[in-house]
């Protein structure tokens, strides 16, 4: 046989080639860190199964929150850890909670060289750890957590964050919110919905890390790891109830659902890289096993890749650092 005449290997060649011709790039303006604040903190304390990740003071966040911006990353999510918690979440709402005062602390020290994003939940603020109210029998109440939701969207919204987070997987909770939003004068504040998160195990250290009270498990209200099509009727009810941007959660093991809802919609489609997948590549990159910096830049290339234009990591600064050398 002739030797062939295509020769793809030659724009494979040379990294200066490679770069060229690359087809996905993660820009560090696409990337969101996650960062919790821990009421009554005065130094940063390390989270076992999270390694390099902190529980921060408001003080260290504040700092934390410079250094992201100098990264180039272009947002930060917020978590609260209070210091006590109650039935109802009352934390959240409180406009002294510590996640409020976090937002306000952060939007001082950085304005709008980044966006301000922030988890908008029950789930860091009850005694029982689940997203909602509970009925007397202990089930999650749906509407009734709707309303807790609106007042804790608003007093996130006079905090001065820029995008909120409803992450609870209630039925109507886009549309609860921007209501409430909307009433109280905020309508420039964005809705990134989390349309599609499952009931996941790769949850487990970011439960340490907000120090969940949970007993049981959410699989009542979070997807099943199993549905494709649920997820892509989640989405389109979030969008019709006035989302700006979808996102999936977890990411590595839904890459299918990440492609599925771009492909079904024409907001931005983010990606949460969540607190499991990070673990698994620490864990091994410790033992020796793995190239750390590469497979950490492989897996946020493989999440662009499938759809998600902006993914929410806890590497988000250090791979920001890590791409604006390679490019």
């Amino acid at each position: 046989m002739p030797y062939p005449e295509m020769r793809p290997r030659r724009l494979r060649r040379t990294a200066a080639m490679r770069r060229l011709v690359s087809e996905t790039r993660v820009d560090p303006a696409e990337l969101v860190v996650p960062m919790f604040v821990k009421e009554g903190l005065t130094e940063p304390r390390a989270i076992a199964s999270l390694p390099g990740v902190l529980q921060h003071s408001r003080d260290s966040l504040r700092k934390a929150a410079v250094e992201a911006v100098q990264a180039g990353v272009g947002g930060i999510m917020l978590f609260g850890v209070p210091a006590s918690r109650d039935e109802r979440g009352s934390g959240g709402i409180d406009p002294n909670g510590i996640l409020n005062v976090a937002i306000r602390d952060v939007v001082a020290e950085v304005g709008d060289a980044t966006v301000v994003m922030s988890d908008l939940c029950l789930d860091e603020f009850t005694s029982h750890g689940h997203c909602g109210l509970l009925t007397p029998a202990g089930e999650v109440d749906n509407d009734a957590t709707l309303a807790a939701y609106a007042e804790m969207a608003v007093a996130q919204a006079a905090a001065g964050v820029g995008v909120v987070g409803p992450s609870g997987m209630m039925d109507g909770q886009v549309g609860a919110v921007r209501a409430a939003l909307d009433a109280a004068g905020h309508t420039d504040v964005a809705v990134l919905a989390y349309a599609v998160k499952y009931a996941s195990a790769f949850f487990g250290p970011f439960r340490d890390a907000v120090e969940s009270a949970l007993e049981g498990d959410r699989r009542a209200y979070q997807q099943d790891p199993a549905n494709l099509r649920e997820s892509l009727r989640e989405v389109a009810l979030d969008v019709a109830e006035g989302a700006d941007m979808v996102m999936v959660k977890p990411a590595l093991p839904y890459l299918d659902v990440v492609s599925a809802v771009r492909a079904a919609v024409d907001v931005p489609v983010a990606a949460y890289q969540v607190s499991g997948e990070y673990a698994m590549v620490e864990a091994a990159a410790a033992n020796g096993w793995i190239d750390r910096e590469r497979v950490m830049l492989e897996t946020l290339t493989s999440i662009r890749r499938a759809g998600a234009q902006i993914i929410l990591t806890y590497w988000a600064v250090e791979a920001a650092q890590l791409l604006r050398q390679r490019y």
